[in-house]
């Protein structure tokens, strides 16, 4: 199968109904009465729920092998590079490509918008961001940490064709606003795959009480990771059919083998199931509050207990990623200053506790709506199904 035969749609977020981009209406968590923790979401139940954060897509569909394209997370509403966030990168598991890691490390901060896209196309969009953002501030700029994201969807697209780049970057970024955001199979998550079905973007927020104010946590994530899906503890992913590699796992029973090494050789050469593959998942995470790089940190660090929450494990093949921002006014941080000294006023660590819990649920139920929210896709080698919704239902009611 080749690209470019048949039949192109380029769809930007929020230019075009779900239909234009080949897309049909479907539920998220909470219309199937799916309620991930206690923690109450914002209006929209979207990472946009954090006030100046928005997002765009560029969805990539072409002839039969083109699956793929970009999804950008800009902080706030200004200029990024000249009001820098403070910021978080926490690695879960390693198997990936993110952009932008050491910097933000070392110095604590976010500078472009976040970009999500697929693995071989990290260094087209990191060129597209740098020249992004050095036409918005200055063209003498020399340094600019683009942070950019990756899954691998060479199931579905034929990751190998250089279809993401400098101008799908903009077209994205063109693209940005806030309110509702596209979920499912578009953007990023057009070509991707999780837990034995078709994956895609979600996103989710809690707002969170601390002190006397209120705070807003959203989360936004690409999922490509493997797996047996659970939903509130219910083995769906087994009840689908969708979790064969855990028969080659578990060891045989009793009288089927006296030595437990049995079978393991023909085990090992057994080709995993896509059910149990790595793949990748790329989580944003973004608050109001006025949190720190060191806080942010900390935060990141427990959004990855959702994932084994929906029944993932962090394959072998998995990068695992989190990328989180405050974009607090009281805490970015300018390009340059006229004094040496800063002072800010940010939570106390143990005021973090209910931020904490807020990017679990969250970062959980953003998966679970990337799941429901995505469509069957056919592409460059095979179909990924979505999930059946009404065989769903039966199963979370106990039939």
């Amino acid at each position: 199968m080749r690209a470019g035969t048949g039949l192109t749609v380029l769809a930007l977020a929020f230019a075009l109904p779900a239909a234009a981009a080949g897309q049909e209406e479907r539920p998220r968590a909470r219309d199937l009465g799916i309620v991930v923790g206690a923690l109450p979401p914002g209006p929209l139940d979207a990472i946009t729920d954090v006030s100046g954060v928005r997002v765009g897509h560029v969805t990539i569909v072409e002839g039969d092998s083109i699956r793929s394209g970009l999804t950008v997370v800009v902080p706030h509403e200004g200029n990024v590079f000249l009001e820098k966030v403070p910021g978080a990168i926490h690695v879960a598991n390693g198997f990936g490509k993110l952009a932008g890691v050491t910097q933000v490390r070392e110095l604590g901060t976010i500078e472009t918008p976040i970009a999500l896209t697929n693995t071989l196309a990290v260094g087209r969009v990191v060129d597209g961001l740098a020249r992004w953002t050095r036409a918005r501030t200055r063209e003498d700029v020399r340094s600019v940490n683009a942070i950019v994201g990756e899954t691998n969807d060479g199931f579905l697209n034929a990751i190998g064709v250089p279809r993401v780049g400098v101008e799908e970057v903009r077209a994205a970024l063109d693209s940005v606003r806030g309110g509702p955001v596209r979920e499912g199979s578009v953007g990023a998550g057009t070509g991707t795959t999780a837990l034995g079905f078709k994956g895609g973007i979600g996103t989710s927020s809690r707002r969170v009480r601390i002190g006397d104010s209120v705070w807003t946590l959203g989360v936004l994530v690409q999922s490509n990771f493997g797996g047996a899906l659970e939903i509130a503890g219910v083995p769906v992913g087994r009840r689908m059919g969708k979790a064969g590699f855990l028969e080659n796992w578990i060891p045989p029973g009793e009288g089927e083998a006296s030595d437990p090494t049995a079978g393991c050789a023909a085990v090992w050469r057994a080709a995993d199931p896509p059910d149990a593959g790595g793949g990748s998942i790329m989580i944003v995470v973004a608050t109001d509050a006025p949190v720190d790089a060191d806080g942010l940190e900390r935060i990141a660090r427990r959004a990855p207990y959702a994932i084994g929450r929906v029944g993932g494990f962090s394959a072998h093949g998995s990068g695992d990623y989190v990328i989180a921002f405050s974009n607090h006014p009281g805490v970015r941080v300018p390009h340059a200053a006229d004094v040496p000294l800063a002072e800010r006023r940010v939570l106390r660590g143990e005021a973090l506790d209910p931020l904490f819990l807020a990017v679990i649920e969250a970062t959980e139920e953003a998966i679970l709506n990337s799941l429901l929210a995505a469509t069957t896709v056919t592409g460059w080698r095979g179909t990924a199904e979505a999930i059946p919704i009404d065989r769903l239902r039966k199963i979370l009611a106990g039939d």
